[in-house]
Order: C-alpha cells, then sequence, then structure tokens
C-alpha cells in the first residue's frame, strides 16, 4: 500500500514539473492549450479577437489589480476617472474598485457585460443633466443607434439647428438667452455685456438696436442711435453720457463744478456753454481757464497788470475789486497811501514789476535833504503827509540835544534842508559869544556846557600840567592864553620866565625856572629848593 503511494506522488510531481516547464517556456502572444483548458469560457464579442491574448487582461498566476490593464484599452474611461467626468468620473467610489466587480467577461460572446437598464438610469451621473423639456424626451432623441452613449453630442445647435432663427449671428452659446423649458422664452441678462440697459434702455425692443438681428460689434456710443437727437450737432463730441442718461435725454447731469478744473460761481452760472465753447468740437478745444481768456475786451488795464484778474476781481461783478492790499503784499497801504491810484506806483506790468518798498523809490523828488539823510523817510516823516508830524529823535545823532540846546528852533543850526553837513562845532554857532577870542580852541564844551553859556567848570587844577594856586588863583584865563590858538592847541609854556621876563631882575642870569628860588604867593618871597 505505501509503494504504490508512493509510486502515485512521484508520478503526480513528474507531471506538475512538467506543467511549470511548459508555462515558463510558453509564449505571451498566443494562448497555449493549457491556458484554453483552465478559461472559464469564451470572452464577449467586444473582446473576442484579444481571447488569444490573455496577457492583455491578465497577469499569470498574480493577484494584483487588473484594473490598470483594462483601463490601458479603455483610455476614455480612464480618462473620465481622472477628470471626474462622464459616468464613471461622476459615480463616487467607482476608481477604487476593480472593472470586473460590474463588468465581468468569458460569459459568452453574446454576454452583455454593461447591463444598462435604461429607463431607469440617472442621466445626472453624466455631463449632460437633464432639464426642462429635456427631462421628457426620449433616449433616442439625442442617442442615435449603433453609437455609443457618450458620443451623444452636448451643443443646442446639433438638435435645434432648425430652431435657431438667428443663422449663427450669435454663436452657438444658445444657453446664454434660451432655456430648456420653453426655446421660445428668452432670459438674456444684458447687464453682463458692455452695455447695461438701464431706465429707458429697458423699454427698448432689441430690433431697436440690433436691426436685421445684428447683434455682434453692434456700436455702443450714444451718436449712434441718437444722432437725430444732438442739438449740439456733434460739437460736443460723441460721448453724450458725460452729461446725459438713460432716464431722460434732456436732463443733463454734468456738474462743471465737479468734473472740471473751473468752477462756475456767481455770474459765471448764467453763462450759456456756447459763451466759452464756441470752437467746432468740444473736446478739441483748450481753453484757457484765466480770466483774460474771455475778459480780454473788458482790461481796461491793457494788460499791464497781467492775467491773473481774480487777484483783484470776482465772479460777482467785473466792477468789484477785492485786491487787499496790506494782507496780500508787504507794503500796507495807510494815510495818503489808500487814496492813490494804482498807476501811481505801478508803472508797468504789474506781473513783471520788481517795486521797491522804500519811501525813497516813488519820493526821490520830494527830498529835500537831496539824499543827505539816506532812502529811511519813514524815520522822520509817516504816511498821512509828508510834513506832517515830523518826528526824529536827535538824541540817535553825534549830536544830542541838551540843555537850552532841546528847545532850540532847528532852523536855528540847520540853515537849509541838507542836516548832515551841519557842524557841530560850539563856535560855529557861538562864535560871537566868545569872550576868549579863540585863544581856549573850539572846544567850548571843555568849561561850558549846554544849559547856559555864563556856567562853566573847567578845573585847571585837574585839566592840566599847571595847578593854579598862590598869586596865580583867581587869574583871568587870557593873563596866560592871549593868542588865538589852531587846532585847539591852547597849551602855553609853564615855565615861569614865559610869562615874568619881565619882573626878573636877573635879567636871566638863573634861567627860566623862577620856581626854584620864588614861590607863587609872592615873587618877592623867596624859597631855596636844591
Amino acid at each position: 500500500m505505501s509503494h504504490a503511494y508512493h509510486v502515485l506522488s512521484i508520478r503526480l510531481l513528474a507531471a506538475f514539473t512538467l506543467v511549470l516547464l511548459v508555462l515558463m517556456t510558453a509564449s505571451h502572444s498566443d494562448a497555449m492549450p493549457f491556458e484554453r483548458l483552465v478559461m472559464p469560457g469564451k470572452v464577449i464579442a467586444g473582446h473576442a479577437e484579444y481571447e488569444s491574448e490573455c496577457a492583455r487582461c491578465h497577469k499569470p498566476f498574480s493577484k494584483e489589480r487588473q484594473a490598470a490593464l483594462c483601463l490601458d484599452c479603455h483610455d476614455l474611461v480612464d480618462a473620465d476617472i481622472q477628470n471626474k467626468t462622464g459616468f464613471h468620473g461622476l459615480t463616487r467610489g467607482i476608481g477604487d474598485q476593480e472593472c470586473k466587480t460590474c463588468h465581468s467577461d468569458h460569459l459568452g460572446r453574446a454576454a452583455d457585460v454593461v447591463q444598462l437598464e435604461v429607463e431607469a438610469f440617472n442621466h445626472d451621473f453624466t455631463d449632460f443633466e437633464l432639464k426642462g423639456r429635456h427631462s421628457d424626451l426620449a433616449c433616442h432623441r439625442c442617442h442615435a443607434a449603433d453609437t455609443k452613449y457618450r458620443e451623444a453630442p452636448h451643443r443646442c445647435l446639433s438638435c435645434h439647428e432648425r430652431d435657431e432663427p438667428h443663422q449663427g449671428r450669435l454663436g452657438e452659446k444658445c444657453g446664454d438667452c434660451h432655456s430648456e423649458k420653453n426655446w421660445s422664452k428668452t432670459r438674456f441678462d444684458h447687464s453682463e455685456t458692455d452695455f447695461p440697459l438701464q431706465e429707458k434702455h429697458e423699454d427698448v425692443v432689441c430690433a431697436g438696436c440690433h436691426a436685421n438681428e445684428r447683434y455682434k460689434d453692434t456700436p455702443n456710443v450714444c451718436a449712434s442711435c441718437h444722432e437725430v437727437d444732438d442739438y449740439h450737432r456733434g460739437r460736443y463730441g460723441d460721448e453724450c453720457d458725460t452729461c446725459h442718461t438713460p432716464e431722460a435725454w434732456d436732463k443733463s447731469t454734468f456738474e462743471h463744478n465737479k468734473d472740471t478744473d473751473f468752477k462756475l460761481v456767481k455770474k459765471h452760472q448764467d453763462v450759456a456753454c456756447d459763451d466759452c465753447h464756441s470752437g467746432p468740437k468740444l473736446y478739441d478745444q483748450n481753453l484757457e481757464t484765466e480770466c483774460i481768456g474771455c475778459h480780454k475786451d473788458d482790461d481796461t488795464h491793457k494788460g499791464r497788470y497781467g492775467k491773473k484778474c481774480d487777484d483783484c476781481h470776482t465772479p460777482a461783478g467785473w466792477r468789484k475789486a477785492k485786491f487787499d492790499h496790506d494782507k496780500e503784499t508787504n507794503f500796507k497801504l495807510k494815510g495818503a497811501h489808500t487814496e492813490l491810484e494804482c498807476t501811481s506806483c505801478h508803472k508797468g506790468t504789474i506781473e513783471d514789476e520788481k517795486r521797491d518798498t522804500d519811501c525813497y523809490a516813488c519820493h526821490r523828488k520830494d527830498d529835500v535833504h537831496k539824499g543827505q539823510q539816506g532812502k529811511l523817510c519813514d524815520q522822520c516823516h509817516n504816511e498821512t503827509g509828508w510834513a506832517d508830524k515830523v518826528f526824529f529823535d536827535h538824541d540817535l545823532t553825534t549830536f544830542p540835544l541838551i540843555g537850552l540846546h532841546a528847545t532850540t528852533p532847528c532852523e536855528e543850526c540847520h540853515i537849509g534842508s541838507e542836516y548832515k553837513d551841519t557842524p557841530d562845532r560850539c563856535s560855529v554857532c557861538h562864535e560871537k559869544d566868545d569872550e576868549h577870542k579863540r585863544a581856549l580852541g573850539n572846544q567850548c564844551d571843555l568849561c561850558h556846557n549846554p544849559n547856559a553859556w555864563t556856567l562853566w567848570t573847567f578845573n585847571h587844577d585837574t585839566q592840566t600840567e599847571f595847578v593854579l594856586d598862590g598869586a596865580h588863583e583867581g587869574l583871568a584865563c587870557d593873563r596866560c592864553h592871549m593868542r588865538p590858538v589852531k587846532r585847539n592847541d591852547v597849551r602855553v609854556p609853564s615855565a615861569c620866565g614865559t610869562c615874568h621876563q619881565p619882573d626878573d631882575i636877573h635879567d636871566g642870569g638863573f634861567g627860566l625856572q623862577c620856581g626854584r628860588c620864588h614861590t607863587t604867593e609872592a615873587f618877592d618871597e623867596i624859597q631855596f629848593r636844591y
């Protein structure tokens, strides 16, 4: 018994080895008789030509997924799954299953592996959802016989070419205007175009703008339809919506104050557009916004005051000037200046003119001082009048007025109006009062002061090197100072012999320095000094 079992085992092992050798040497292009023996049945008619090529759909002795091999041939289904389109792409979970889960094979040539139930099929799992009238249509109305379901056309014109009255002028996007409920009812939203319909445009029939159903390149400028309504005759251009709106043609929305750089105020508000915009084209005109552009004939200044008329005038009235010289210039008009005409000072073109603000620029001819007092006339004079309340602080000069000088009239010293050259030496005015006959020089103020001519304060002991004592005390000045001097050099020799030579009994034998023996008390009083 054991021997027979052993022989049988050997035979089975030999047979299995033989089969294994056959499989290992088999060609991949043709199914071997062994494969045909183990094949469960004939493949479907669509796969019949590949029945002998098992490797197209199977990997021998492998349990790996076979779906990849299926999708290698069925590339359109593979694209649907990858792009999530079509039935296989929109049905959840199909991409994770083996194809054989739904589509088995080897069921014979006549087997239906698609198993499509037409009446129960949900069209939502396709790229063409059935809406409106489409939901009632029979399948064969769109899916022709002997064609794949996926090959059914999606374009509206594929089925409705005979129903299309526009003859292709509006393109192929029928769904922009029509719906599946009723072909004759449109729902086009004109606001999605470059020309939204507003106000009165909403009541206009399509043919009013789209003659002969011309929709492409329809002009959208107002003048294209409203040329006959343009009473400007094209002078203001084609952009009618700058002033007008679809609400009403005769209502203008243009606001000159907001939409331009030139605001219309006062009398400008009553001016007609054509008074300023008189050219053939409104937008071709480079109108000047300066007043002189329109008011050149009204300029009484003949251009001498430049083009900035609004510096003085306002739109309220040409004759009403508002220029404030005090605030808008560096020269305030006061006193007699307020009554002057502008041309009194401004002789040339005011914009190019550089006016000096010092008095001398205008009053050079009025200067009686002939320039000797400088150009700062306002230090003495004021605007109320050239000779009115003249103020001058003499104390700020080199000759302050003190004492009796403060009450002295100007003309006592200033004979003419050239004050600068007036001498300030006392002797010029007081030569007749000089009882010293110029022996003490011209510096009268060394002894005298302006309070009174007779009051003098000269101290010979401290202000000179010769002390007056003894018999010298009380001597009149002219006893020593007898001759007129030049250049105020009043010095006289201090040697005793100079004055006492006639009294010198020594006849000069002891020299001129008498003070070595004599004193100033008396000449005959002797006091030796060695």
